[in-house]
């Protein structure tokens, strides 16, 4: 059975946030909301927790995860960034936007694209998601929180709870959330990919914009 946290939207409780993540610590599979649709969450180099988030998905080792991370320095520990997609990053986060990067070799291998090395970063603007990162100190690995046989993200924690409390070790209720993932832009090649349109505006990414 999961725990379940009411954490305010907007002036996260400290204490609730050190106990989850004394829970991600521990190696607990979590379900959090984004600034975008609620994701499912682990503790990046844990083994065990990244590959019930794999079963739980029914993800392959294609799939491309993502680590959450608090700012944009930290995303450069992670991956490898450029002067161009420097410039183009710090203009859209925080937001709603996911990034396909090379992966650097503080990257666990586990979380990365089996073939191509690649990982997926964001830095989320909402207060719960970034106060879970400060008091952790290293990035989430995150995946949007879509089931098998869904085609949109759950957004009610109260249907959450009903579907996953057997399944995950702690829900953080954080009011509804979205309808949408996250707008996935791939950066690896000479110009941007947009991959998945969500809640992010993918106009900026355009090539013939």
């Amino acid at each position: 059975m999961s725990q379940f946290f009411q954490i305010h939207p907007e002036n996260p409780q400290p204490r609730l946030i050190k106990q989850a993540v004394e829970i991600i610590r521990k190696g607990g599979v979590v379900v959090y909301p984004t600034d975008s649709a609620y994701a499912l969450g682990c503790q990046m180099g844990n083994k065990n927790a990244v590959e019930r988030v794999r079963t739980l998905r029914k993800l392959d080792k294609q799939h491309n995860f993502t680590l959450l991370c608090c700012d944009l320095s930290q995303m450069g520990l992670f991956a490898k960034i450029d002067t161009a997609n420097f410039r183009l990053l710090k203009a859209h986060i925080p937001g709603p936007y996911t990034f396909v990067l090379n992966a650097t070799r503080e990257v666990p291998r586990l979380v990365m694209h089996e073939k191509r090395r690649t990982i997926g970063m964001r830095v989320p603007s909402n207060p719960i998601v970034l106060a879970l990162l400060a008091e952790l100190g290293e990035p989430l690995m995150s995946v949007s929180l879509i089931l098998p046989g869904d085609e949109e993200p759950m957004t009610d924690p109260y249907e959450i709870r009903q579907r996953l409390e057997h399944h995950v070790d702690l829900i953080v209720d954080g009011g509804f959330g979205d309808l949408k993932a996250s707008t996935v832009i791939d950066l690896t090649g000479d110009e941007p990919e947009v991959i998945r349109v969500g809640c992010g505006d993918p106009t900026p990414f355009l090539v013939d914009a």
